[in-house]
């Protein structure tokens, strides 16, 4: 199970780079900051309130509406008319689910999916995103190397919620041996681990029992400590 958002792929800016570059198209001059408009959304979304599930949500438009509030309070919070920060907020939305536009992959990010998969493993993303998550991850070039995408907006449950981790691998078939892999110590790591599942932080600093520093490091680590269950028949690869 892998993480997405600062795991395999980056937005410079995140949340509030993709209100800003809105307001930069469709309110020039409005004198906007970073930092003012992450002020903004601090605290607002779903994933602050992990312990809360939302499964009426799973509709991706009854999630976007209900992050409404949110992104047009921080538009209006930079000067701009409540009616028309609600008017730019389908923008934010259209702009942030186009992987097109600034998501980038890590550079290590193919090779690392690559050569877990060789060595037998099924890759799955596991992520508190977007309702779009799985059309997000086809445009950067993911639909070859991941077999599915659970995204908690689609399910009802954000990190560390045990209900994120279990869901993903009852529908996985429960695989006996499995691992999270991502980049947020409470979220990722202490969440999976809840839980009996071994997990490795990548790309940031935390008190953890297992580090990596990008995600091939961590696909190297996955294959040096365990391999996959295998069909009967089927040939054992080395780790690499």
């Amino acid at each position: 199970m892998w993480d997405f958002d600062g795991t395999l792929a980056w937005r410079e800016g995140l949340w509030s780079g993709c209100v800003l570059e809105v307001l930069d198209e469709h309110e020039p001059g409005h004198g906007a900051s970073v930092e003012a408009i992450k002020a903004q959304l601090s605290g607002g979304f779903p994933w602050h309130r992990h312990e809360t599930p939302h499964p009426e949500l799973a509709e991706a438009d009854a999630w976007w509406q209900a992050l409404t509030p949110l992104i047009a309070g921080a538009i209006a919070g930079c000067g701009v008319a409540e009616a028309r920060a609600r008017e730019l907020s389908p923008a934010v939305r259209e702009r942030f689910v186009d992987g097109t536009r600034v998501w980038r992959l890590f550079d290590d990010t193919p090779a690392a999916l690559e050569a877990t998969a060789e060595a037998g493993w099924r890759n799955v993303i596991l992520s508190n995103h977007v309702p779009e998550l799985a059309s997000l991850a086809r445009q950067l070039g993911l639909d070859g190397l991941v077999d599915e995408i659970f995204s908690s907006a689609a399910t009802g449950y954000e990190k560390p919620h045990p209900e994120a981790f279990r869901a993903t691998l009852r529908a996985c078939g429960d695989p006996r041996e499995r691992w999270m892999i991502g980049d947020n110590p409470r979220a990722d790591v202490a969440g999976a681990e809840a839980l009996g599942v071994p997990a490795i932080l990548i790309r940031t600093d935390g008190q953890v029992a297992r580090r990596a520093p990008d995600a091939m490091a961590a696909a190297r680590l996955v294959l040096s400590h365990a391999r996959p269950p295998l069909a009967s028949g089927a040939a054992v690869q080395a780790p690499r």
